[in-house]
Parts: C-alpha cells; sequence; structure tokens
C-alpha cells in the first residue's frame, strides 16, 4: 500500500480507510447521483469543505482507485470527475447507510 505507514488491521478497516471521514462517502454519493461533477460543483454541494481539503480528499480517492478525473485541455481548464467501476460498487454500502442515517435522523426530529 503506498498511501498508509502501516497495514491494515482487517478488511473492514481497509475500507474504512478508503471512505472514512467527514466528506469522501458525501463525494462518492453525490457523483452517483450526479454521474460527473466538476470541481465546482462539488464545491457548491459540499458547502462545509475548504478547497484545499476538497482537492486533497479527491486526489486521496483518485489513488485509491474510486473516483476518476479527466482533464480537458482547454482555457479555462476543465476537469470533471466522475466514480470508477472500483468505485460504483461501494454505492449499495453508501446506500445502506444513507437508509439508515435517515432513520435516525427521523428518530431524533421525533
Amino acid at each position: 500500500m503506498k498511501k498508509y505507514s502501516s497495514e491494515p488491521a482487517c478488511s473492514v478497516d481497509y475500507a474504512f480507510r478508503r471512505i472514512g471521514g467527514k466528506y469522501k462517502g458525501r463525494i462518492l454519493w453525490y457523483l452517483h447521483l450526479r454521474t460527473i461533477m466538476r470541481y465546482g460543483e462539488l464545491r457548491k454541494t459540499l458547502y462545509d469543505i475548504t478547497p484545499k481539503m476538497l482537492t486533497q480528499t479527491l486526489r486521496e480517492l483518485e489513488d485509491d482507485g474510486l473516483v476518476s478525473r479527466k482533464v480537458y485541455h482547454e482555457v479555462p481548464p476543465k476537469v470533471e470527475y466522475s466514480l470508477t467501476e472500483v468505485g460504483s460498487e461501494l454505492i449499495p454500502f453508501i446506500s445502506h447507510l444513507k437508509d439508515w442515517g435517515d432513520k435516525q435522523v427521523a428518530k431524533i426530529k421525533s
């Protein structure tokens, strides 16, 4: 593994290293919903993320093979992000987490 200095303790650890954190799951979910998004669209959708953190998170997702980055050589520069096949495999699990989260939020509100 190139990204982490230590080996994952187990498969669950490996998975959460890839999708854990405040933004990764949300980015994957929004790319699933929209198919292709540009950096500015992601920035507007994830209103609580700094540009530095968005760039870093997108790079990590790309390094892990979950997100594809396509650069168009034009002025102004155009960059599009989409899910890879491996990233798309995570969507059913993120969907289950979303459903669970919806139920918990509904309980809190009631």
